[in-house]
């Protein structure tokens, strides 16, 4: 029934409707995790992980349709800038897609009294990308226990490498996730969502007038790393719907190989380019 809502050729045309339908699973997902799990003494402490995978269950049905319509176009060989520019189109409504995750859960992250206990897990992955020698202080400030002071210092060097490895990490499990379960990237895409609403929450200190600077200050380098990850899920998908129907045994498999080869290289160096935004630029904003 969900993929009834939107289909990925109305998304084409009308891709601002993604943001809604984005923020509509977030928040249906997160009302059924409270609604249903957070009374459990078990599975309360997994709450950040079931939101995500809510999200993901309902998101599925899209993201294999948009997949599955993507590889129909490689294998009528446009040529290289003409299918570069038809993917544009899919990456464009994954990302309102995505954002439309990011504004609701960082909204309900706020809104909730108890929101660091609904993202936990988010928390945890905030602190060990960013202050990954003062995990438990980190911890402890944001989210459990009582609030600590963190000290510490990298240098623009280490962070730049920290946060790219990090990236690649994210961009490297979401083309194995495409590859083995087609759809199944966006498990790790919705996961990075959670945790940058996690990290936009931090930043508004819980308060609903500071979430537009806090998303701002995230998506000035998040932008280009949800291009990034949304491309290499593109690439890994369409080669594994390829492999599914059996195009590995023509030319056009090849010609797809190429296609998706180009998309996760470009992805790759928008990765680097969003690792240097995040160091030299948004610190220099906020």
């Amino acid at each position: 029934m969900l993929e009834l809502l939107i289909n990925p050729k109305k998304a084409e045309r009308q891709p601002w409707d993604m943001f809604f339908i984005g923020a509509f699973y977030a928040t249906v997902s997160l009302i059924i995790v409270k609604w249903i799990f957070s009374g459990d003494p078990v599975l309360s402490k997994y709450t950040g992980v079931l939101v995500v995978t809510f999200c993901v269950m309902f998101s599925i049905p899209f993201i294999y349709f948009s997949i599955k319509n993507e590889e129909e176009k490689d294998l009528e060989n446009r040529g290289f800038m003409n299918l570069m520019k038809e993917h544009s189109k899919a990456l464009v409504y994954f990302m309102f897609l995505f954002l439309g995750f990011i504004v609701a859960f960082s909204f309900w992250y706020i809104v909730f009294t108890d929101g660091n206990q609904n993202f936990k897990a988010q928390i945890e992955t905030y602190c060990m990308i960013n202050k990954p020698s003062h995990f438990d202080d980190c911890v402890s400030e944001y989210g459990f226990g009582n609030p600590a002071k963190t000290t510490g210092f990298l240098t623009a060097k280490d962070r730049i490498v920290n946060i790219f490895a990090n990236n690649m990490l994210v961009l490297t499990f979401t083309l194995f996730f495409s590859l083995v379960f087609g759809a199944g990237a966006i498990f790790i895409l919705a996961w990075n969502a959670s945790v940058i609403s996690a990290a936009v929450g931090i930043f508004s200190k819980s308060n609903l007038a500071n979430l537009p600077l806090g998303l701002a200050r995230y998506m000035i380098h998040g932008i280009p790393e949800i291009a990034a990850y949304f491309a290499g899920a593109l690439a890994g998908g369409i080669i594994s719907i390829a492999i599914i129907k059996h195009d590995f045994n023509s030319e056009k498999f090849w010609v797809i190989l190429q296609d998706s080869l180009n998309m996760i290289i470009l992805a790759v160096v928008i990765l680097f380019f969003a690792a240097l935004i995040e160091v030299f630029i948004t610190p220099v904003l906020f």
